[in-house]
């Protein structure tokens, strides 16, 4: 109890400091539904609503969560993808998703293309916008998911606020159409361009919970980086993981 008091009084501050009403509006849009991108640990990578016009990427991402009720125990996930910007405003990306746990070997579970648009000039208005766009499709079952959100951040100093706001529908004749949504909110302090911690707390209808990230860019060349993020989520409910692992690698070029 004193947990989940504390969690809502930091994210609750939170929001009122840095992200304004605004996104009180879209938060508000998303819990009129369930909540999450999927059944499930709705722990993932939170976006940034930014388009670098020349930029290529190669990415792996991955999340291990233990106990969660109804979940296959160890259960990790990977993702492989390959993107890139079209113009200043576009960033697509493929997605290939593979899964494994104590239970079952590493098998691809799903296929996704992703789409993120930048509305907004960054600096342009008192926060910048973004849209993003994701098709996803069972490897194995006839299960189609489509999300949409928006991606808003403020930046103030060396601080930076961020929220993915999204819906999903899901469909197909292995699964019941539904509609779900989540929310996913990240305060950040960029201590250095090697190094900055993080606070990320996630909603979803099987998750409800926040935990340390830490992140960091290291240049290997003209216009070529890797960016790396490590952290630990915490579970606030009976119905989330008990801690999940969060580990990003990616390629810049």
């Amino acid at each position: 109890m004193f947990i989940s008091i504390f969690n809502v009084q930091i994210m609750t501050a939170l929001l009122n400091t840095f992200l304004r009403p605004t996104l009180w509006l879209g938060l508000a849009c998303c819990t009129t539904f369930s909540v999450c991108i999927a059944d499930g640990n709705a722990v993932d990578k939170i976006y940034h609503p930014y388009v670098d016009a020349l930029e290529q990427e190669l990415e792996w991402r991955t999340i291990y969560q233990d106990n969660q009720p109804g979940a296959k125990d160890h259960r990790q996930l990977h993702r492989f993808s390959y993107g890139r910007a079209f113009g200043d405003r576009w960033f697509g990306e493929i997605y290939l998703t593979g899964e494994n746990s104590e239970d079952t070997s590493f098998k691809l579970e799903a296929y996704e293309i992703e789409a993120k648009w930048q509305i907004t000039e960054q600096g342009e208005y008192w926060s910048d916008w973004g849209l993003l766009i994701e098709l996803e499709k069972e490897a194995h079952e006839n299960i189609w998911e489509f999300s949409t959100g928006i991606l808003v951040e403020k930046e103030w100093g060396r601080w930076s606020g961020t929220a993915n706001l999204l819906l999903t529908h899901e469909w197909g004749s292995d699964i019941e159409d539904e509609v779900e949504s989540s929310a996913a909110l990240q305060v950040r302090y960029r201590l250095s361009r090697w190094f900055e911690p993080a606070l990320e707390f996630y909603s979803g209808e099987d998750t409800q919970a926040i935990g340390p990230v830490f992140m960091g860019n290291i240049n290997t060349g003209t216009r070529q980086s890797l960016h790396w993020e490590a952290g630990m989520i915490f579970g606030l409910t009976e119905e989330s993981a008990n801690n999940t692992v969060r580990l990003l690698i990616e390629y810049e070029f």
